[in-house]
């Protein structure tokens, strides 16, 4: 796997104060992506253990509520190993954290992924331009979803998140 780019305080990504890793690589090329310099696999810097290390010293402020996985595209086969490895280390450190992913494919399509157990809310869908709103909370168009993946998991239907958790 290899990343983008790795914001150390990010307020626009989830709730709170986070860190955020942005995943090189995705396949979807949604038109009017915020974030196209992503898209191509062989970009970006290679994604190691050093990397690791460097987002869970991020992680480890008291005002940082939480880590956010974006892309490029996180769970994409050549990068959902990357992305788990990441994402199990980060729950190990700081179990008290949340940790969010934005994936562009649905969610219930990749329900029986092991990445699973590590991830608290999920945006998933592609962007799509006609439906995009800015006014949106923590997506941007209206077809996505802002999944609770705990209770989702739980219940054995998708569950959407709602900010009344926190």
């Amino acid at each position: 796997m290899r990343y983008n780019k790795i914001r150390k305080m990010d307020i626009a990504d989830g709730p709170g104060v986070r860190v955020s890793i942005f995943v090189q690589g995705c396949s979807f090329h949604c038109p009017g992506c915020f974030n196209p310099e992503t898209h191509d696999f062989n970009g970006g810097k290679e994604f190691t253990a050093e990397t690791i290390e460097k987002v869970l010293k991020l992680c480890a402020g008291d005002y940082i509520r939480g880590l956010s996985i974006l892309g490029g595209e996180p769970l994409h086969p050549q990068n959902i190993a990357g992305t788990e490895t990441l994402a199990k280390a980060f729950k190990a450190r700081f179990p008290q954290k949340d940790l969010w992913i934005w994936t562009g494919f649905a969610y219930e399509d990749l329900a029986d992924k092991s990445v699973w157990q590590y991830v608290d809310v999920v945006v998933d869908g592609q962007f799509q331009k006609e439906q995009a709103n800015p006014m949106l909370q923590y997506k941007g168009s209206a077809n996505q979803r802002v999944i609770d993946v705990w209770k989702s998991q739980q219940q054995r239907r998708t569950v959407l998140w709602t900010a009344d958790k926190e």
